[in-house]
């Protein structure tokens, strides 16, 4: 009895501390769950991006939903460890609504991206792009006023370069690295906007 009270005690001190991204997490951990249990049908349905007929109501929806959806757990771990590593801290600096209204964008326009040049034959889906919009987002958080900051410019250098190289090479493994490289260039412009309507008030 002593031993459940104290895990209860334990229970009650757990904190939602980062509803954005705790919530994110969670319903594309649903999201997965309910993929393999329609053997990817829900995947190809309302969570995944690909070239449709505009007629077809889903597909609007679709543009913003795939960001919901994984291929499979190690896909869901893969962008989930970094969000969760980098979205707290950036929710509690930004504050919740904004930080969802940067991930909605981010994932619209990798989304919008992803049909006008991603591959043709493939269908995109994963939060990878918010991921990596969130880790430039985290770069140019600290950016001192009127300053560019050089962290930003190498992590800018170093991750698009990479993205362009693994773009034009032979793809086997079906990642877009287009809707990396957008989230990224996100990530970048919602850092730098944000910092300078933060120094205007200062």
């Amino acid at each position: 009895m002593a031993i459940l009270k104290k895990i209860l005690e334990y229970i009650k001190k757990i904190q939602y501390n980062s509803p954005v991204i705790l919530t994110y997490a969670l319903v594309s951990l649903a999201v997965l769950g309910i993929s393999a249990l329609t053997d990817g049908q829900s995947n190809l349905l309302l969570f995944s991006v690909y070239r449709a007929s505009w007629s077809d109501p889903l597909a609007y929806i679709r543009v913003i939903t795939y960001a919901l959806g994984h291929m499979h757990i190690q896909h869901y771990f893969n962008n989930f460890l970094l969000i969760l590593l980098v979205g707290p801290l950036l929710e509690e600096r930004y504050g919740s609504k904004k930080l969802l209204i940067m991930i909605g964008a981010t994932s619209l326009i990798t989304g919008i991206a992803f049909l006008l040049i991603g591959p043709s034959n493939t269908a995109g889906l994963g939060a990878s792009g918010v991921a990596f919009m969130l880790i430039l987002l985290a770069s140019v958080t600290n950016a001192a006023k009127g300053r560019l900051p050089l962290t930003l410019l190498f992590a800018l250098a170093v991750y698009v370069g990479a993205e362009v190289f693994n773009e034009v090479r032979p793809n086997e493994t079906g990642i877009s690295h287009v809707s990396h490289i957008i989230g990224g260039l996100c990530g970048a412009a919602f850092g730098l906007f944000l910092g300078k309507e933060r120094d205007k008030k200062s």
